[in-house]
């Protein structure tokens, strides 16, 4: 039996409770984060396609994808990798377009690059979108003064031999740069470091890469892969915590403020991970029992950093997150080309609400990629593109960005299958408020049974709700040149009456209702 056969099942009844007038921590808007990696067509071909081109563009950089962009609030953008970061040596893109050295790319496709996107161009990609960057340096290849000069290079204001270069180079004035990443999945491609070796190395480019001007770096550490939670243990031990004290001792202390690990959602083997659009029932349940591992896995992250810092001074971040398939056929497999569908838009939002759950330590996500890689918003072909079902789950739920986390509880059994040896919950569901507005977010990923949802809004008064819903037939519906709008948001209809919403959710559905409240 497929997904992609339009099979129907039961309906079930859920409920549950939201305590309105008891907000919790704030959602960062950060967790709504994007990643652009100079990997395939997201760099060149996707944001970047050069000043010549008949594409729109502001000085090379595409127009459309960044209109696109724009209108999900898009918070910060991380770049150069990934991989990439740690053979990437940044002076190289810098200067005169033509002047600039190529370089091979060996860990994605071993093509050559010519560096024409650098520096200067992504931090201006970064203006036209409104976003913080978040740069990651080069640890596994480069030097501490590498890294130290590319921070000066960026963010000095003075007469500095940085600044100085950067004014030749044509910039005047110095950028904001918020975010500062100390390499990159240094247990792998970014050094083949020990936990022990990486927190020594990090400590260094962390203490070397200075604040200039006021320009205050939130300084991330590169951390695990999914449950490899002695990094982490051993990433807290050497800012000087001392584990059941909350305290810090010795030298070190402030060399990074947040901890990173990775983790994608990859439903079979390595070599055989599956086709991102033709899958049975089995593997897309593999899929969604994947994806839930999420919410234990920040849990775990979570009570190792609470062990040793129970005031949450140092943020938890999964800068690399999302599907990982097979790439499309015909396709460069160093590429990472793979389609987005219905089934991806079921991970994003399992994702989104483990999220908001964890909103007191969870301070940034990245979900890979932005454009034509992986889990992506966009899919570009020539002067064309499409806006994937992953894009609308972001931009529905964009409201949910520094709003105030509400706790939600379910009072009746939540559905779920059998995923192999593990049972898994097929609904999902979370709530924030803010500036006079509550917003919910529902996934129902079950494959066949939809859900009749009741939540009982406490605390507050409710007024007229607003729902939008992301669906198909089929769980491997997606967009295509041809045919750009299959799945796309639409209006649903949701009632209230006496505190009660009352929402009724297909399978393999988004929902997000919104509403206004007063006290």
């Amino acid at each position: 039996m497929t997904v992609n056969a339009a099979t129907t099942g039961s309906t079930v009844q859920v409920s549950a409770v939201i305590d309105v007038d008891l907000p919790g921590p704030t959602i960062s808007r950060h967790v709504y984060g994007h990643f652009a990696e100079h990997l395939g067509r997201c760099i060149y071909g996707g944001f970047f396609v050069g000043p010549d081109s008949d594409v729109p563009n502001v000085d090379g950089i595409r127009t459309d994808v960044v209109e696109a962009l724009r209108a999900l609030d898009i918070p910060n953008l991380r770049w150069p990798g990934g991989c990439f970061a740690d053979e990437y040596h940044w002076l190289n893109g810098t200067g005169p377009r033509p002047e600039r050295p190529t370089m091979v790319n060996t860990h994605w496709g071993d093509v050559v690059e010519d560096n024409s996107f650098g520096t200067h161009e992504f931090m201006a990609l970064c203006e036209l979108l409104g976003a913080d960057a978040y740069v990651s340096a080069n640890v596994g290849s480069g030097t501490v003064r590498e890294a130290g000069e590319w921070v000066e290079y960026l963010t000095r204001a003075d007469d500095s031999p940085m600044a100085r270069l950067r004014r030749q180079n044509g910039r005047d004035e110095p950028w904001t740069v918020r975010f500062w990443g100390l390499g990159n999945e240094p247990w792998g491609c970014g050094g083949g470091f020990s936990p022990e070796a990486y927190a020594q190395v990090a400590r260094q480019f962390g203490l070397y890469s200075r604040d200039h001007n006021g320009n205050e770096l939130y300084r991330i550490a590169a951390g695990a892969s999914s449950d490899d939670y002695r990094w982490t243990d051993v990433l807290m031990r050497s800012l000087g915590f001392q584990i059941g004290s909350g305290k810090q001792v010795g030298e070190g202390q402030s060399t990074f403020q947040a901890i990173s690990f990775h983790h994608y959602t990859v439903p079979g083997p390595w070599e055989r991970k599956g086709s991102a659009t033709d899958f049975d029932e089995a593997e897309y349940y593999r899929t969604i029992a994947e994806a839930s591992r999420i919410e234990g896995l920040l849990a775990g992250h979570a009570a190792v950093m609470d062990a040793y810092d129970p005031a949450k001074k140092i943020g938890l971040v999964l800068d690399e997150w999302g599907t990982w398939f097979d790439v499309e056929p015909d396709t460069n497999p160093g590429f990472l080309f793979q389609q987005n569908t219905l089934r991806d838009a079921m991970v994003a939002g399992l994702h989104f609400d483990a999220f908001h759950r964890h909103a007191d330590r969870l301070v940034m996500a990245n979900i890979a990629q932005t454009i034509n890689v992986l889990q992506a918003m966009i899919l570009t072909e020539g002067d064309e593109f499409v806006l994937t079902p992953t894009y609308h789950v972001f931009e529905m739920n964009k409201g949910h960005q520094d709003a105030r986390s509400l706790p939600l509880a379910f009072t009746s059994a939540v559905p779920n299958v059998t995923s192999g040896e593990s049972t898994v919950a097929t609904f999902s569901a979370s709530a924030s408020t803010k500036d006079g507005h509550v917003l919910i977010s529902l996934t129902n990923a079950h494959a066949t049974d939809d859900v009749d949802v009741t939540i009982d809004l406490r605390g507050v008064e409710v007024g007229t709700p607003t729902a939008r819903i992301l669906t198909s037939a089929s769980a491997g519906a997606h967009n295509t040149i041809g045919d750009k709008h299959s799945v796309a948001p639409r209006a649903r209809d949701a009632a209230v009456s006496d505190g009660l919403l009352r929402v009724s959710i297909p399978r393999h559905s988004f929902v997000t209702v919104e509403l206004p409240v007063s006290a």
